[in-house]
């Protein structure tokens, strides 16, 4: 295969900035770093700016993205949100859900994300029949991530009850319907057919303990899926652990723990509600978790104790989940302030330890580990984020990824290569030509 170089006027190693970096990228992965280069060499991409590895969005709900705005209006809380989530679950179809995801991951790439965890539920037709193929929809972001030139972790998700009671599980109802696939057996027989592919992983989700019980088997779901990453929402709200008490004596986090669900390679979502010992339990099995701040305060569910879960030994990566907005700088920034709102102390993660969370260990957490470092051998994934914006402008260039982090946004990424590919030039998506008009189009779509 041909060799491609890139030459980073700025490129962040993992630890420290270095000017004039040479990237040499074949066959899709980084076959040298050559530092020191004070000018480009002849026939080299030029990445003016500070690149970083390609960003991972650990967690996301594509279809969310059309509900920005709408739900901004008025009051209420996570409850009231969810009724309209289950609005816009209810108009979507596989052609419409395509497009849709096209859209958004598209917006991911203008962002700098190379890599999206895709927290997938919305499995079957209205009413909850399965699609000719059952697995349809799946397909679809699949394709989605494909024509927006992404990498994907297809998170398939299991979700059989609609809620906790101190009697047991409340049964699937109306928007829900589309979500169950009846049992655990028959969800291990769907997701059993999914395949990966260049760009794909196949992962493995439990909704939540309200959406699951012990007799669906939580042992016989983490035996079926423990060579492949496993996510679920955690602890996201008070009544979640007051339910999970009520009905079973223990926090949602103690009885995941109760049939051995933790491990390296499962990472809970949000962990807003955590005791001392459910922080504990996280750290001492190597389980990751996944902080969405913007969303977490977009739906006043709070603020997770981030901090003292990477204390405990848990790795931490970041998503932008409803996608009250799509920028990984601004979660990484979140993360830092709102520990120091509530800490009222500076400086808990550097910058470097920020960009770890959302390069490297949010790529570990999707199941890419040759990902989100720029070195020989791992996957050609990276960003480049201007440094010459009226919000990054002024530092000096080693000082680059403090402008970057804690004061540049997603509208500062100038290219992203995937795979070496460029897939953003210059701040222009290279395969979706108006990324505003098809996310326009999309979501104009789902209310005719």
């Amino acid at each position: 295969m041909p060799l491609t170089t890139y030459w980073a006027e700025h490129a962040w190693l993992g630890t420290h900035v270095e000017p004039g970096v040479a990237l040499e990228v074949r066959d899709g992965r980084v076959a040298s770093v050559r530092q020191e280069v004070g000018t480009p060499p002849p026939g080299a991409e030029i990445l003016r700016g500070l690149t970083v590895p390609g960003l991972a969005n650990t967690h996301s709900h594509a279809f969310h993205r059309a509900l920005r705005g709408t739900v901004q209006v008025g009051t209420g809380t996570f409850w009231t949100w969810r009724e309209m989530m289950y609005q816009a679950a209810s108009a979507l179809t596989p052609d419409t859900y395509h497009a849709l995801a096209r859209a958004v991951y598209a917006e991911m790439a203008l962002a700098g994300i190379t890599a999206v965890g895709e927290f997938h539920y919305l499995h079957h037709a209205p009413g909850g029949g399965p699609y000719a193929d059952p697995n349809a929809m799946g397909e679809a972001l699949i394709a989605a991530a494909a024509d927006a030139g992404i990498r994907i972790t297809l998170l398939d998700t299991v979700y059989l009850h609609g809620g906790l009671t101190r009697d047991g599980h409340r049964p699937l109802e109306g928007p829900q319907l589309r979500f169950g696939d009846g049992s655990a057996d028959a969800w291990y027989e769907r997701w059993s057919r999914l395949t990966e592919r260049e760009h794909v992983r196949i992962g493995a989700a439990i909704h939540s303990v309200r959406a699951f019980s012990e007799a669906d088997g939580y042992a016989e779901f983490a035996a079926r899926t423990a060579r492949v990453p496993v996510h679920i929402h955690l602890s996201e709200q008070p009544a979640e652990n007051e339910a999970c008490r009520a009905l079973h004596g223990c926090t949602p986090t103690e009885l995941l723990d109760r049939h051995g669900f933790w491990r390296p390679g499962t990472t809970a979502v949000h962990a807003t509600h955590m005791t001392d010992g459910d922080i504990r339990t996280l750290g001492y099995a190597g389980a990751g978790v996944c902080m969405c701040p913007t969303t977490e305060r977009d739906l006043a569910d709070g603020i997770g104790p981030a901090a003292a879960l990477q204390r405990a030994g848990t790795p931490l990566s970041l998503g932008s989940d409803s996608h009250a907005v799509i920028d990984l700088l601004e979660e990484a920034r979140a993360m830092e302030l709102n520990e120091r709102l509530r800490t009222r102390t500076r400086g808990h993660w550097t910058a470097a330890a920020l960009l770890r969370a959302a390069t490297g260990d949010g790529h570990a957490a999707l199941g890419w580990p040759d990902a989100g470092r720029l070195e020989a051998g791992a996957r050609a994934d990276f960003a480049t984020v201007a440094l010459d914006s009226v919000r990054t402008a002024g530092p000096v260039g080693r000082l680059a990824a403090e402008a970057v982090v804690f004061a540049g946004t997603a509208a500062d990424v100038r290219d992203v290569v995937v795979n070496g590919r460029r897939v953003v030039r210059a701040g222009e998506h290279q395969l979706v030509p108006d990324v505003a008009a098809a996310l326009a189009d999309s979501i104009a779509a789902l209310r005719a």
